[in-house]
């Protein structure tokens, strides 16, 4: 299975590091994605662009290190986010090259623009990275036919095109009271210190007043509700569930 999390922000991953880390260790392939460098945040001052870049390359590659994922940066521009076609274009070319078979992104109802144009794009992304010509837009064309004699590219042949993604992709979302699609609970019990880790790795950057107690009390709360002493919560936009022999 191939798992992608869309976010925003570098820290916005926080809601699922658990649920991300166990796929990974399962030998799932996990890739964190995203959109913005979060260049706003006021621990940067009046750093360079290119100092915030560094830094947050610093902080991808220690969380997607700590899952054991691999990750990647787009830069839409921290709070400049559209959810605009161009934006979905650039991750259908992710999908189409990463070929996810889960996305988990924010939901559609979060306060921060861009929680909701990432989640827009998000979605988006699904049914543009299924279309060969979409996802193909603007890429260099093929190069002319060598009519030498020696074996060379056949006449109209793609040359470093992209694949569609036409396989279902299941659609994780982070719950929402709100939301009309059904609740899903993922048990990370064996993964709550690596989840906590992310927590604290980003508590010690941007020096939250939200304590380590409080993160793992609410874990706490989601594991109750699920059955569960540990857990994170999701809603499912978009599903095409294996078949079970019972129902639960």
């Amino acid at each position: 299975m191939r798992i992608m999390a869309v976010f925003a922000h570098p820290d916005d991953e926080i809601g699922c590091a658990g649920t991300l880390a166990k796929h990974a260790a399962r030998g799932d392939e996990v890739m964190l994605v995203w959109t913005t460098l979060g260049e706003l945040a006021s621990q940067f001052g009046d750093a360079s662009h290119e100092e915030v870049t560094r830094v947050r390359r610093e902080h991808g590659a220690w969380v997607a290190g700590k899952i054991g994922a691999q990750h990647h940066f787009f830069d839409m521009g921290d709070s400049r986010m559209t959810g605009g076609r161009e934006e979905a274009l650039q991750l259908a070319r992710l999908y189409a090259t990463f070929r996810p078979n889960a996305v988990i992104t924010w939901s559609d109802d979060h306060p921060h623009p861009d929680h909701r144009m990432t989640a827009k794009i998000a979605f988006d992304a699904i049914t543009l990275a299924r279309i060969p010509k979409i996802v193909n837009e603007d890429r260099p064309m093929p190069p002319a036919p060598d009519l030498s004699g020696d074996e060379a590219i056949e006449s109209g042949e793609d040359v470093g095109r992209l694949e569609a993604w036409r396989e279902p992709v299941r659609f994780y979302q982070y719950h929402a009271p709100a939301s009309p699609y059904p609740e899903v609970f993922v048990n990370i019990e064996d993964t709550l210190d690596t989840a906590a880790a992310v927590m604290s790795y980003y508590h010690d950057f941007y020096k939250w007043a939200w304590t380590q107690d409080q993160f793992r009390e609410g874990r706490a709360a989601a594991g109750r509700l699920g059955g569960v002493k540990y857990a994170e919560r999701f809603n499912l936009r978009s599903s095409h569930p294996r078949a079970r022999d019972y129902l639960d």
